[in-house]
């Protein structure tokens, strides 16, 4: 980088400064504001920057215009082409899978319990929690249950930018949990009446002077469907939070900017590289198709036209302008007629090597390595490794992110249905914040990372495990997503029936 520049006074800024110290003042800014753009070659006017015209604006500014045209673009590159379908369900898949299962972890010390009494308490919440979170009446729908709904939730996020969740309570569900998810689709957010944005309300959310939300406006149909234009559009407003200050809706978008306020689709950077790549897929495609179609043409000097080519209305045509290519065809050739070069040269040696290139890239911008973009491991068992465990910081960065926003929340208003019913005891849980944050302690278990060699990873655990860094439930955890003391419990069965049996334990 360039030292700052020294700024100096010459004769006429002397004079100017004397005459009109205003005026020179404004002079002396100005140079020294020109000066710091020589600074950084970044913000200087070379030819390669001149025409690069940078958006100012702030996070809304930039962002909520670009919207309504990023979002559909987004929604037809996961539906349409195969690179951005991939993309999508492959963190879909390794984010959320089969869904996060809940683990309870309260905390002992706060609330003074004895380690059987605390598994005691997490082992009861937890079957109590998959009674709500196992059925479907949990959802508005009846359509999805718990882990369907955060399954559904993280891929709206990831095509669309965002996802509503607006949590209820509906009385007639064939459940003692009367707790209901309704998930909105980030369109139906959006100003009343479609009026402009103003200080307090913007793109469908009403802020405090904080900048907090405090409601959230929703049309009652999808500004894309008939019934948007058929019938009357209806909004309606949910307060942010009920009386208890707990959450009545969810905003799980990824905030990137300061003041932001909804969120930008996953593939927002890469759209263009994704839509130009999946043309040239197709175009190469194509030249291959039509190089695989073996076609003779015969030409002869005699022969003016074919009888056997007519049209519907009996009419005869030239024989080249009738006939299409297709495999194994033999096309006589009028007399003076002449194809050159019929056949293109496919399929192109510079695609796969130009197709991986720009894949590496789409890659870096997504934080999804190449490897696991496309389902190929053909280097090294480190560089495999490498890219997995890459992948992986990903993922779980992202799994946090869902269950923090998302999946946390609707787990706390459970816990204050399931404490008010008396299903659950929990004492001092509405009295004393800090023993309901006691009590509410959770983690989420989704699906194990994987193992490319089972045997060196499994040894690696079991040193891990004799030198004190991690446990047994943290291993079992990581490498298969189960449950220790499930296994525990199974095992012991398992060793029992061998005795019954006559056979030592261990053995199979």
């Amino acid at each position: 980088m360039k030292p700052y520049p020294a700024i100096t006074e010459n004769l006429i800024d002397k004079a100017i400064r004397f005459v009109a110290p205003v005026a020179a003042q404004k002079r002396m800014a100005a140079r020294i504001r020109l000066g710091m753009y020589d600074a950084f070659s970044g913000a200087s006017d070379k030819p390669a920057l001149k025409s690069w015209r940078a958006s100012r604006g702030d996070a809304d500014s930039d962002i909520n215009s670009a919207l309504s045209v990023l979002r559909p673009r987004s929604r037809d590159l996961a539906r349409n082409t195969l690179l951005g379908r991939g993309i999508i369900r492959t963190c879909r898949d390794n984010v959320v899978g089969s869904g996060l299962y809940l683990d309870a972890r309260i905390d002992r010390d706060v609330l003074g319990m004895s380690d059987a009494e605390a598994e005691k308490w997490e082992a009861n919440t937890e079957r109590e929690f998959e009674l709500f979170a196992d059925s479907t009446e949990c959802d508005i729908e009846r359509c999805l249950n718990f882990y369907g709904l955060q399954e559904l939730a993280f891929t709206s996020a990831l095509i669309n930018g965002e996802s509503f969740g607006v949590l209820t309570h509906i009385k007639d569900r064939n459940s003692p949990y009367k707790l209901v998810v309704n998930l909105i689709e980030a369109d139906r957010c959006s100003n009343p009446d479609n009026k402009f944005d103003t200080e307090q309300l913007t793109s469908g959310i009403e802020k405090d002077e904080n900048g907090a939300p405090v409601k959230y406006h929703f049309s009652s149909f999808h500004p894309g469907s008939l019934r948007y234009f058929a019938q009357k559009k209806e909004w309606y407003e949910v307060p942010a939070y009920n009386s208890l200050g707990l959450r009545n809706v969810i905003h799980l978008f990824e905030k990137e900017r300061v003041g932001q306020t909804r969120g930008i689709p996953y593939l927002t950077p890469v759209i263009e590289a994704l839509r130009q790549l999946e043309q040239y897929t197709n175009a190469e495609l194509m030249a291959a198709v039509i190089s695989g179609m073996y076609t003779v043409f015969l030409k002869d000097e005699d022969y003016d036209d074919i009888d056997d080519l007519e049209n519907p209305d009996g009419k005869k045509e030239d024989a080249v302008s009738e006939t299409k290519m297709s495999a194994g065809t033999m096309v006589h050739l009028g007399k003076g007629k002449t194809i050159e070069n019929p056949i293109p040269g496919r399929p192109n040696s510079g695609f796969d090597p130009f197709f991986n290139a720009i894949v590496k890239q789409i890659g870096a911008s997504l934080g999804v390595p190449f490897e696991i973009m496309l389902k190929i491991f053909q280097s090294s068992y480190s560089a495999s490794q490498a890219a997995m465990h890459e992948a992986w910081r990903f993922f779980k960065h992202r799994r946090m992110w869902l269950a923090t926003y998302f999946i946390q929340p609707i787990y706390e208003r459970w816990l204050w249905e399931a404490v008010a019913l008396g299903r659950i005891s929990a004492p001092g849980f509405f009295a004393d914040p800090l023993r309901r944050k006691a009590y509410l302690g959770a983690e989420w278990v989704g699906p194990a990372k994987g193992m490319i060699d089972e045997m060196k990873q499994i040894n690696a655990a079991k040193t891990r495990i004799e030198t004190g860094i991690t446990t047994l439930k943290e291993e079992t955890i990581n490498l298969t997503g189960g449950d220790y003391k499930k296994n525990l419990r199974q095992r012991g069965e398992e060793l029992k029936q061998m005795e019954q049996y006559g056979l030592r334990g261990g053995e199979i």
